[in-house]
């Protein structure tokens, strides 16, 4: 059974709330906001964490791979390829995962079932 806040908890508890999501909001913008360009740490992190964040996400998504038949890893394998050529062609994210997503469903659902 889920405790029952009073109404001072209650109140409480959402002005922390507010606080929090605005200081994670505005705390950038107090810290970084010292003329023309950002640290040299900011951009680092820019040029840095979105390859990193893809590594991690490809890892996790192919973990679960199985190689005891074609229809376990080939259909991960050419939707991955299909979305670094379309990423090579097109130069534009949404188009290349929607693409292999679109085209690893039906590989998954029509071909490979």
């Amino acid at each position: 059974m889920t405790p029952v806040l009073s109404a001072p908890q209650a109140l409480a508890s959402i002005a922390v709330m507010a606080a929090v999501t605005f200081l994670t909001r505005a705390l950038p913008f107090l810290l970084f906001d010292r003329g023309d360009h950002p640290p040299r740490i900011v951009l680092y992190l820019g040029q840095v964490l979105p390859p990193a964040i893809i590594t991690m996400l490809i890892i996790y998504c192919l973990k679960g791979i199985s190689f005891a038949a074609p229809a376990g890893w080939l259909p991960s394998l050419i939707a991955g390829l299909t979305a670094v050529i379309l990423h090579l062609w097109k130069g534009n994210d949404l188009i290349s995962i929607f693409g292999a997503t679109a085209l690893y469903m039906l590989l998954v659902q029509a071909v490979f079932n």
